[in-house]
C-alpha cells in the first residue's frame, strides 16, 4: 500500500520542490497543505500541471494531517510553534519530519540557537512523546529542489530519537534524489540547523544559489 505523505506548510520555499520531488518518484501519495484549502490546491494544481498529471492533492493543513501517515513541516521558524499547537492532536501517534531552521532575521547569516535548544527539540516538546519527530531537510536549497534534475549533489543529515523514524526520512532524501545519512539523536539537530544559516552566508559571499553539505568517506 502506497503512503500517504502531508507537507505541512508546503506552500512556501521548500514545500513545493519536496511535494514535487516525492510525487514524481512515485513511491507515495503526496499532499499538500496550507492554512487556506485553497492557496494548497492552487499550488498543487501547478506542481500537477508541470508534472503533466493529478499526482499532489492540496487540503488545509488540518485535512493533510489527518489523512497522511507521514508528516513533514515547512514552514517560517515563527510559525512553527502555532502550527503545531494547532496541529498536536492530529499529529498523535505519526512521524513528523521538522524542515524548521530558527532563522534570526535580519541576520539570517548567523547562528541562532532557540530557547528550546533547537527547532526540533521544540517541536518534540508542543507535540509530546506520542509523535516521532525527525529533523531533516535543512540543508538543501529551495532552487535545487526545484530543479528538474532528479538528482541533488547533497547529502540530507537526519536527526532523531527514533531509528524507524530516521528509516523513514532516509528514504523520503533518497526518493527525493538525495542520500540520507543517520546523523544521530533529536539534540544533534541544533548543528545541522545552524550549518543552515552558515550556508546562507557562504551563497551570499560566493554569489551561489545552493551552496549545500556533502560527507565524505563512508
Amino acid at each position: 500500500m502506497t503512503q500517504t505523505i502531508a507537507v505541512l506548510g508546503g506552500t512556501g520555499n521548500e514545500g513545493p520542490g519536496l511535494a514535487l520531488r516525492w510525487a514524481k518518484s512515485g513511491q507515495y501519495n503526496v499532499i499538500i497543505g496550507s492554512r487556506q484549502a485553497e492557496k494548497g490546491q492552487r499550488v498543487a494544481a501547478e506542481l500537477n500541471e508541470r508534472l503533466g498529471q493529478n499526482l499532489i492533492t492540496g487540503m488545509a493543513n488540518e485535512d493533510a494531517a489527518a489523512a497522511a501517515e507521514l508528516c513533514i513541516l515547512t514552514v517560517p521558524y515563527k510559525a512553527q510553534g502555532p502550527t503545531l499547537t494547532g496541529l498536536k492532536e492530529l499529529l498523535q501517534g505519526k512521524i513528523l519530519v521538522d524542515v524548521t531552521v530558527p532563522l534570526a532575521p535580519p541576520k539570517v547569516s548567523h547562528v541562532n540557537v532557540p530557547a528550546g535548544g533547537s527547532a526540533g527539540l521544540e517541536a518534540q516538546a508542543i507535540l509530546g512523546d506520542d509523535v516521532r519527530v525527525v529533523s531533516a531537510f535543512q540543508n538543501v536549497g529551495a532552487a535545487h529542489l526545484a530543479e528538474d534534475d532528479s538528482h541533488i549533489d547533497c547529502d540530507v543529515l537526519v536527526c532523531g530519537d527514533d531509528k524507524e523514524a530516521k528509516a523513514e526520512a532516509i528514504a523520503l532524501a533518497e526518493a527525493a534524489g538525495m542520500r540520507g545519512i543517520d546523523a544521530g539523536p533529536l539534540k544533534n539537530g541544533v548543528v545541522v540547523e545552524g550549518l543552515t544559516s552558515i550556508l546562507i552566508g557562504i551563497n551570499i559571499r560566493h554569489k551561489s544559489k545552493g551552496a549545500g553539505i556533502k560527507i565524505t568517506g563512508i
